[in-house]
């Protein structure tokens, strides 16, 4: 075997490294274009948006597939049957994602803890 038939285990590493580094920056866009969506979608009732209430419990990415668990302020939400499809309409909208399927949790239910700062201004719950 002469040298320059072996390998370059230096390049082969190097596009390895930039690969994952190309996806680690191509999943950073995804989530934050998919939270940017899920910040469209506003319970009617209450004058903030979903993720900033806290109604977003988690957000997987695998692929371009997104599985969302979220949930609502009270069970008996008016709302309830529509929340999701409107979170997975706008979700569907993101570039790079080809499908979403949202999962309506209650445990934990949800408190106003998980609101963050901005949706207590909103509220003005300070």
């Amino acid at each position: 075997m002469f040298m320059n038939d072996a390998p370059n285990t230096s390049e082969t590493q190097t596009s390895a490294a930039a690969d994952r580094t190309s996806q680690a920056i191509e999943n950073e866009r995804l989530t934050n274009d998919i939270v940017k969506a899920l910040k469209t979608v506003y319970d009617p009732e209450i004058p903030a948006d979903i993720y900033e209430l806290g109604l977003i419990y988690r957000v997987d990415i695998a692929e371009g597939f997104v599985e969302i668990d979220m949930t609502l302020t009270a069970p008996g939400c008016p709302v309830a049957g529509e929340m999701p499809v409107w979170v997975k309409n706008a979700v569907s909208a993101v570039p790079g994602v080809s499908e979403v399927k949202v999962n309506m949790v209650f445990d934990p239910p949800w408190d106003q803890s998980r609101m963050s700062d901005e949706a207590r201004v909103a509220l003005d719950m300070w």
